[in-house]
């Protein structure tokens, strides 16, 4: 621990200036880079977040440490752990594509409220290191996210279409490729508000893709130019 911070591990007015300063900071910044790519909780989320939890942690000393109640401090702090969840759930959505979207900004929502409990804490380092392990995993472990990915065999197609016979001449075809599948989910118009308009996600099996790009864009091609398909995407 760094001696000189002794003074505002203790509560007094500079101490909880501080504590809420760096909550209000940190969070700030974490908030930025979501709100720079776009993502459902933003700036303003992440800062009332994490004060909000440096408040709760503040809350908890001075009700044990000052009034002398017989109280666990912790125990506020560990219903925000437990209640950050229902705030941070609002943020995972399920696309039409049946992809989830939101998980990274929920998990960040929760760090948040952690980090706001150790500034609340006097745990400082703690928090401004969980500060940069979240900027860093965020700005630069997403760049390596997404280059692992590019580089995954595994392919998804999204189609939607008009009826049933639709989809078992794309499943013909793909087993002219010898290309396999490995799962496959269904809608019926639910997704889309036309209930007359199908949808499917196929799951291809990795080890069975072994056409190159070039084939694989003619037999996405020739999927695109099929009548009865409305919409068809390869993710």
């Amino acid at each position: 621990m760094i001696d000189g911070l002794y003074y505002f591990r203790d509560i007094n007015f500079a101490s909880v200036f501080f504590r809420m300063f760096l909550a209000v900071i940190c969070s700030g910044i974490i908030g930025i880079e979501r709100e720079y790519k776009r993502r459902p909780a933003g700036f303003r989320t992440h800062i009332l977040i994490c004060l909000g939890a440096c408040i709760t942690s503040l809350t908890g000393q001075y009700l044990s440490i000052n009034l002398h109640y017989s109280t666990d401090m912790s125990r506020l702090g560990a219903q925000v752990v437990a209640g950050i969840g229902f705030i941070g759930a609002g943020a995972i959505i399920m696309t039409p594509k049946n992809q989830v979207r939101g998980l990274t900004t929920s998990a960040g929502l929760w760090t948040c409220a952690i980090i706001g409990l150790c500034f609340g804490g006097g745990f400082y380092e703690g928090g401004i290191l969980a500060t940069f392990l979240i900027l860093l995993s965020e700005m630069v472990f997403s760049k390596l996210e997404y280059w692992l990915t590019k580089r995954m065999p595994k392919k998804i197609i999204y189609i939607e279409y008009s009826s049933d016979t639709i989809l078992d001449r794309v499943f013909s075809m793909l087993r002219e490729k010898r290309i396999e599948i490995e799962s496959i989910q269904l809608s019926r118009g639910e997704n889309t508000g036309d209930y007359s308009l199908r949808s499917a996600v196929i799951y291809l099996e990795s080890h069975s893709i072994k056409v190159d790009n070039a084939e694989f864009d003619s037999l996405f091609h020739d999927f695109e130019n099929m009548d009865g398909i409305e919409t068809l995407e390869i993710i």
